[in-house]
């Protein structure tokens, strides 16, 4: 038995290192030269081949959705390849339905530029655009989630984008790190103010980006954002709405309130907002606020840790719980679901069973 274990790792060891011995030689060792990326039938790129296609791109000043830094993991910088990518990696295909890998569909985070390419992308993509900011406030909103606000310095217009969206921020090289890192983070501000934006950052155990932000980042630095990013934002309707949020998914929520009330819209808005404990809880006093000068906004905090002798005095349970309780068969509603896949998964599973039409319900996942 131990030489049948010894074995195994010694075979596992050999594939470990044979696999590092191949990305070394594809990085450092195969020399591609240059290719040609045609985009949508009409844009010509050339590029130096070997890098990931997502980097390519980046790299001409054309920026494809990611939220995890092109690890592979958020499945959101999805393009259509329609020559030129090689077989489906195994590294997608978990991400990747049949219909998509069907229709060319790849994650441009694992193509390598190896040859030319013939590839679709969204037009509104041409739109996003590279930014220098500079840290204007640190706070701590709670012992795990920060709030930074971000002054544009270029370009002098700032940026214009939809409530509920996000950017992409980029940090610098540091010890954690062997390169430059980006992550999605979705704003928090209202979109009537163009020269600085907000965010709520997590922090993540053993996020690269995360611990930069949290223990590292300081006043006045300079950092480099891309955006806006994302179809999830508000959608006028004459509907009510009903917004469910966890942890820092309270950011684009709050950016729809903050823009709904500077803008007096008029809809019946419910909140359920959900934290483990009331250490978790923040943006409680600007939300009892808005609870005053929007006449149709409840918030609805609910704590899922708390003990029973403990003097909260509000709900209890998680937000699906809320749900269950609160919202009527059937309900004419818009809904807004930010959070953990998790938590977003269990709330469209509570909704459909309450008959709520999938078309109305809009939901943004925070891996």
């Amino acid at each position: 038995m131990t030489q049948f274990i010894v074995s195994i790792l010694i075979i596992s060891g050999i594939g470990a290192v044979l696999a590092l011995l191949l990305e070394f030689a594809d990085r450092f060792i195969a020399d591609y030269g240059e290719c040609q990326i045609m985009i949508n039938r009409e844009k010509e790129l050339k590029v130096q081949g070997g890098s990931p296609l997502l980097f390519s791109l980046q790299d001409e000043g054309i920026f494809i959705p990611s939220a995890c830094g092109g690890k592979g993991t958020c499945a959101y910088c999805k393009v259509k390849v329609l020559e030129g990518g090689g077989p489906v990696l195994p590294t997608e295909t978990p991400y990747l339905s049949a219909d998509e890998q069907e229709d060319n569909v790849r994650l441009s985070c694992q193509v390598k530029v190896r040859n030319d390419l013939a590839i679709e992308i969204p037009e509104d993509l041409f739109l996003i655009k590279e930014f220098k900011v500079r840290v204007e406030r640190l706070e701590d909103l709670t012992p795990y989630i920060k709030g930074i606000t971000l002054a544009i310095v270029e370009p002098e217009e700032g940026i214009t984008f939809k409530p509920g969206q996000y950017i992409q921020l980029e940090i610098p090289k540091y010890k954690l790190s062997s390169a430059p890192e980006f992550r999605a983070f979705s704003m928090a501000s209202f979109p009537e103010e163009h020269q600085k934006i907000e965010l709520y950052v997590g922090l993540v155990e053993k996020g690269i980006v995360s611990t930069y932000i949290h223990n590292y980042l300081k006043k006045r630095d300079e950092l480099v954002m891309r955006g806006p990013f994302g179809d999830f934002y508000y959608q006028e309707s004459d509907r009510g709405i009903l917004m469910i949020a966890t942890g820092t998914g309270l950011a684009p929520i709050m950016s729809i309130l903050r823009h709904m009330h500077r803008e007096q819209i008029q809809q019946k808005i419910t909140l359920f907002f959900g934290t483990r404990s009331e250490d978790d809880m923040y943006c409680v006093e600007e939300l009892k606020s808005l609870e005053k000068e929007l006449p149709r906004f409840t918030y609805v905090p609910t704590l899922s840790r708390v003990s029973d002798d403990s003097p909260w005095q509000g709900e209890r349970g998680r937000v699906t719980d809320l749900i269950e309780e609160h919202i009527p068969e059937a309900a004419d509603l818009d809904v807004y679901i930010c959070g953990s896949p998790e938590m977003v998964d269990s709330c469209l599973e509570v909704l459909e069973k309450k008959g709520i039409s999938e078309d109305n319900i809009y939901f943004d996942k925070f891996s």
